[in-house]
Protein backbone atom coordinates (compact mmCIF):
# COMPACT_ATOMS: atom_id res chain seq x y z
CA UNK A 1 0.00 0.00 0.00
CA UNK A 2 1.53 3.01 -1.48
CA UNK A 3 1.47 5.95 1.35
CA UNK A 4 2.93 9.48 1.40
CA UNK A 5 4.25 11.61 4.70
CA UNK A 6 4.35 15.49 4.83
CA UNK A 7 6.40 17.06 7.12
CA UNK A 8 7.79 20.68 7.33
CA UNK A 9 4.47 22.94 7.24
CA UNK A 10 3.79 25.97 9.52
CA UNK A 11 3.32 29.80 10.53
CA UNK A 12 6.15 31.86 8.65
CA UNK A 13 6.17 35.74 7.91
CA UNK A 14 6.01 37.05 4.58
CA UNK A 15 9.56 37.12 3.22
CA UNK A 16 10.60 33.97 4.90
CA UNK A 17 11.08 30.49 3.80
CA UNK A 18 10.17 26.87 4.87
CA UNK A 19 10.94 23.36 3.68
CA UNK A 20 8.78 20.63 2.96
CA UNK A 21 9.48 17.34 3.24
CA UNK A 22 7.80 14.18 1.56
CA UNK A 23 8.93 10.54 2.35
CA UNK A 24 6.91 7.79 0.33
CA UNK A 25 6.22 4.07 1.80
CA UNK A 26 4.85 1.10 -0.10
CA UNK A 27 6.65 1.80 -3.57
CA UNK A 28 8.45 -1.86 -4.64
CA UNK A 29 10.25 0.99 -7.72
CA UNK A 30 11.06 4.54 -8.36
CA UNK A 31 7.96 6.38 -8.90
CA UNK A 32 7.37 7.95 -12.59
CA UNK A 33 7.21 11.66 -10.82
CA UNK A 34 6.87 13.22 -7.88
CA UNK A 35 5.39 16.38 -6.49
CA UNK A 36 3.51 18.90 -4.49
CA UNK A 37 0.02 20.23 -4.89
CA UNK A 38 -1.54 22.72 -2.98
CA UNK A 39 -5.23 24.03 -2.22
CA UNK A 40 -6.03 27.22 -0.48
CA UNK A 41 -9.61 27.72 0.76
CA UNK A 42 -12.29 28.31 -1.65
CA UNK A 43 -9.92 27.02 -4.42
CA UNK A 44 -9.22 24.64 -6.31
CA UNK A 45 -6.65 22.06 -6.10
CA UNK A 46 -3.40 23.33 -7.77
CA UNK A 47 0.21 22.22 -9.22
CA UNK A 48 3.07 23.59 -7.28
CA UNK A 49 5.87 21.77 -8.87
CA UNK A 50 6.99 18.20 -10.08
CA UNK A 51 10.30 16.60 -10.34
CA UNK A 52 10.16 13.79 -12.78
CA UNK A 53 12.01 10.29 -13.36
CA UNK A 54 15.40 11.68 -14.70
CA UNK A 55 15.14 14.80 -12.94
CA UNK A 56 13.05 16.73 -15.20
CA UNK A 57 11.21 19.84 -13.02
CA UNK A 58 7.96 21.58 -13.78
CA UNK A 59 6.34 24.95 -11.21
CA UNK A 60 3.62 26.98 -11.38
CA UNK A 61 4.42 30.48 -12.82
CA UNK A 62 3.23 31.94 -9.56
CA UNK A 63 6.28 29.91 -7.79
CA UNK A 64 9.13 30.04 -10.36
CA UNK A 65 12.28 31.74 -8.87
CA UNK A 66 10.99 31.65 -5.54
CA UNK A 67 10.59 27.33 -4.94
CA UNK A 68 12.81 24.57 -5.55
CA UNK A 69 12.05 20.93 -6.04
CA UNK A 70 14.21 18.31 -5.40
CA UNK A 71 14.23 14.38 -4.79
CA UNK A 72 16.06 11.73 -3.65
CA UNK A 73 17.38 9.17 -6.85
CA UNK A 74 14.98 6.77 -6.34
CA UNK A 75 12.10 9.62 -6.07
CA UNK A 76 10.87 8.00 -2.96
CA UNK A 77 11.20 11.23 -1.40
CA UNK A 78 10.40 14.66 -2.32
CA UNK A 79 11.54 17.90 -0.92
CA UNK A 80 10.20 21.79 -1.55
CA UNK A 81 12.51 24.60 -0.56
CA UNK A 82 10.22 27.78 -0.34
CA UNK A 83 11.78 30.89 -0.42
CA UNK A 84 10.22 34.98 -0.58
CA UNK A 85 6.90 33.19 0.65
CA UNK A 86 4.08 35.52 0.11
CA UNK A 87 0.49 35.84 1.82
CA UNK A 88 -1.05 34.35 -1.37
CA UNK A 89 1.31 30.60 -0.30
CA UNK A 90 -0.66 29.93 2.12
CA UNK A 91 -2.62 26.84 1.76
CA UNK A 92 -2.82 23.26 2.21
CA UNK A 93 0.26 21.67 0.32
CA UNK A 94 0.02 18.21 -0.37
CA UNK A 95 2.41 15.78 -2.25
CA UNK A 96 1.31 13.20 -4.83
CA UNK A 97 3.22 10.82 -6.99
CA UNK A 98 2.07 8.95 -10.20
CA UNK A 99 3.08 5.51 -9.61
CA UNK A 100 2.08 2.70 -12.13
CA UNK A 101 -1.02 4.58 -13.72
CA UNK A 102 -2.67 5.86 -10.51
CA UNK A 103 -2.13 8.96 -7.99
CA UNK A 104 -1.56 9.10 -5.00
CA UNK A 105 -1.80 11.72 -2.25
CA UNK A 106 -1.22 12.44 1.00
CA UNK A 107 -2.76 14.05 3.96
CA UNK A 108 -1.91 17.33 3.49
CA UNK A 109 0.53 19.52 5.55
CA UNK A 110 -0.50 23.47 6.72
CA UNK A 111 1.53 26.50 5.19
CA UNK A 112 0.56 29.97 6.86
CA UNK A 113 2.18 33.34 5.74
CA UNK A 114 1.41 36.52 7.67
CA UNK A 115 1.82 39.88 5.91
Amino acid sequence: QVQLVESGGGLVQAGGSLRLSCAASGLAFASYAMGWFRQAPGKDRELVAQIRRGGGTDYADSVKDRFTISGDTTLKSVYLQMDSLKPDDTAVYYCWTYYYGRDYWGKGTLVTVSS
